[in-house]
């Protein structure tokens, strides 16, 4: 059988294709490298069982980390997969769940209401981050539960919790999702609540305002939810539960929304005044079209949970989609309804005598980065565990066409998703890692593999959008404007092109031939330096924050054969180098994404440590004094049994809204820096 590099050879030199990326979601040929896929060889082992010498703290160090990483391989299929964990929100919201369905089960519900009561703060609320402030919608949220569960506003531990929502606004500050839910409950009006007419459904591909406007992830959440609240359920829970968080009495609060009075046309004074017309329209809506519209939702939604994990298979969708089918009076024993049932129990983490909730799950994810780790630490990609782990990557394949086949024209579909099934939503961040992943791995079956890098290389290049960028999940998902809608105050409607996002793709580009010689591959050098802060650091989307924006970006553009010394780039590793805190290590707090003086603050964790030092690699800082004391802080920090601890969150969900600790980044990361730095420096 041909391998890899042969046929890649054949398929390079025969066809040239032209990508063009000119807005019109015509991408019928692509623009390819003619000669050369790039293979960057990091094995150090000539031996697939052999450990690194051990006389040096760094092959120790590289060493332990990788049994480590090994011995928590799935043994039956290969794969890696570590808790995704998020704030308590979700555990609340469980709690909730449970009453909205009249199933209360006790034994959960307190393991959840002390995983709650754990988590409380001194000044009596409940934050979003590890070592954040209190949050209102958070902790409304859990003081509800709390209720829910039978605690008694008189507790102690109640009486804090009241006083610190009362401090921060009372019940009416808390999001527009965190009202929706409680107006379910009757603890607020359905006036408090914005219009999500279920009438959006009916907007075609291209209008607009269509749903497919809108990110994936809210899509998902809304369509759902715009049944609910057209049903407008009631759960009979006692409609005065929470009567003592509101700062003016529940029936003197004024509902409509506050226009800018500075001046007389805005967009944003513009979806305020269609908000009430269409709220006005909820209360007597054209019945034939109103049915219409929820039979086409109820639609979308069933249609949309095939070969998924759940609907969109994450948390809030999952759980909008019961509440809808409910709402529907579907019966307890709906296969539609018990198969959500059934994601959402996938979903809870027990710890002891506590539980707490997984938004999703990240196995596609974590074993991309866990085979890139372990290569980049001397594991030949012949090696039987990464065979393994790459055989099951190349099954989740995705090999139907979803929502982002709308705008993006493929003859083949491809790509990967983040979970273990969501045949709609595969994204790019995660196709690229996995295709990086992919190039390390020997298989026997390479015709499998061959066409599979294939079908994801063009599918990766077809998702370019038209200002040189890439989105996660959808092409020139970047209608700004919609932004203002009121129900969108999570912060993240849209899903527009990103610097980390953009810089990943542009990575696995560079690592299969392609340069700064073509025009696709310019057109992303330009977009992100254009996104470049003026202190020469990049803003992360998807991890926290500045650290990890720009280790993306100067990774993704060396591998294109960007020029390093350029001064925009010395500009960046110079502030890599500038924030290192005086330990050797590097941090940053989430709340760098409210205030970006704090940028690059914060203790030092394992993982933001190894994206700094990755970062500098790629800047070709490699025997720098900085980069000494980083690879110390991590050898320093690494447990006995080759594991980091790490408590703080250093990924990103919604940015300001919500945010997420993956526990495997605090042991692949720093593996893959002690690695890179270990084959760095033998070349050196």
């Amino acid at each position: 059988m041909r391998n890899f590099l042969s046929y890649f050879f054949e398929q390079l030199e025969t066809k040239i294709y032209k990508f063009n990326g000119n807005g019109n979601g015509k991408h019928a040929a692509l623009e390819m490298p003619t000669y050369g896929l790039r293979f960057e060889s990091t094995s150090v082992l000539t031996d697939v069982s052999a450990n690194l010498p051990e006389e040096k703290p760094l092959n120790k160090a590289i060493n332990q980390a990788r049994h480590y990483l090994l011995s928590n391989q799935n043994p039956s299929d290969g794969h890696w997969v570590g808790i995704l964990e998020a704030d308590t929100t979700l555990t609340s919201e469980y709690i909730m769940l449970m009453h909205f369905l009249g199933k209360v089960d006790h034994e959960k519900q307190r393991k959840a209401a002390n995983l709650l009561l754990e988590r409380q703060l001194p000044d009596g609320g409940w934050n979003i981050y590890h070592g954040g402030p209190s949050e209102i919608s958070a902790s409304v949220k859990a003081y509800f539960a709390l209720k829910l569960a039978g605690y008694s506003a008189e507790e102690p531990c109640m009486v804090k919790a009241k006083n610190c929502v009362l401090a921060k606004g009372g019940i009416m500050n808390t999001n527009c999702f965190t009202k929706i839910y409680l107006a379910m409950f009757g603890q607020v009006n359905w006036q408090a609540v914005p219009a999500v007419p279920a009438e959006m459904i009916l907007f075609p591909p291209g209008f607009y305002f269509s749903i497919y406007e809108m990110s994936y992830w809210s899509r998902c959440i809304v369509v759902p939810l715009s049944i609910a609240i057209a049903k407008k359920p009631h759960v009979p829970v006692g409609d005065d539960l929470l009567n003592e968080l509101y700062l003016v009495p529940r029936d003197k609060v004024v509902y409509r929304l506050k226009r800018e009075q500075s001046v007389w046309w805005s967009w944003h004074n513009f979806i305020i005044d269609a908000d009430s017309i269409f709220r006005r329209y909820e209360q007597h809506p054209i019945k034939f079209i109103r049915r219409i519209a929820l039979r086409r939702a109820e639609e979308w939604m069933l249609e949309h949970t095939n070969k998924s994990g759940g609907l969109g298979a994450i948390w809030p969708a999952i759980v909008n989609s019961i509440f809808a089918m409910k709402c529907l009076d579907y019966p307890d024993n709906h296969p539609a309804l018990v198969s959500q049932l059934e994601e959402i129990e996938k979903l809870v983490v027990y710890e002891g005598d506590k539980l707490y909730l997984q938004p999703c799950v990240s196995p596609v994810w974590d074993t991309a980065w866990a085979i890139i780790a372990l290569h980049e630490s001397g594991v030949p990609g012949a090696h039987a565990s990464l065979q393994k782990a790459g055989k099951w990557l190349l099954g989740k394949e995705v090999r139907t066409f979803g929502d982002w086949a709308l705008k993006c024209k493929v003859d083949e579909p491809s790509g990967w998703y983040f979970q273990y099934a969501n045949e709609f939503y595969p994204d790019t961040d995660d196709s690229a890692a996995v295709l990086m992943a992919l190039q390390r791995v020997s298989l026997p079956e390479d015709a499998h593999k061959e066409k599979a890098f294939l079908r994801g290389l063009r599918w990766i290049q077809s998702m370019q959008c038209d200002d040189g960028g890439w989105g996660a999940f959808d092409r020139n998902n970047n209608k700004t404007i919609l932004n203002h809608i009121p129900f969108a105050d999570f912060n993240a409607l849209l899903d527009p092109s990103t610097s980390d996002v953009t810089a990943r793709c542009l990575e696995f580009l560079g690592r299969v031939g392609f340069s700064k010689t073509y025009v696709n591959i310019r057109k992303a050098i330009e977009f992100l330096q254009k996104e470049q802060e003026k202190d020469g650091s990049w803003f992360g989307r998807w991890g926290a924050n500045y650290i990890y924006g720009t280790w993306s970006v100067l990774s993704g553009l060396a591998a294109v054969g960007e020029d390093m010394n350029k001064p925009y780039i010395k500009k960046a590793a110079e502030w890599l180098v500038r924030v290192q805190n005086s330990d050797g290590g590097w941090g940053e707090t989430i709340k760098s994404y409210e205030d970006p003086s704090f940028k690059a603050i914060g203790k030092s964790t394992p993982s933001q440590t190894a994206w700094a030092l990755l970062g500098l690699f790629a800047a070709g800082e490699i025997q720098s004094g900085a980069v000494e004391k980083g690879i110390h802080f991590l050898i320093s920090k690494q447990k006995e049994d080759g594991s980091w601890d790490e408590t703080e969150f250093t990924a990103t969900g919604f940015p300001k809204v919500f945010y997420l600790k993956y526990h495997m980044y605090r042991n692949y990361f720093p593996l893959m820096a002690l690695g890179r730095y270990c084959n760095l420096t033998q070349k050196a």
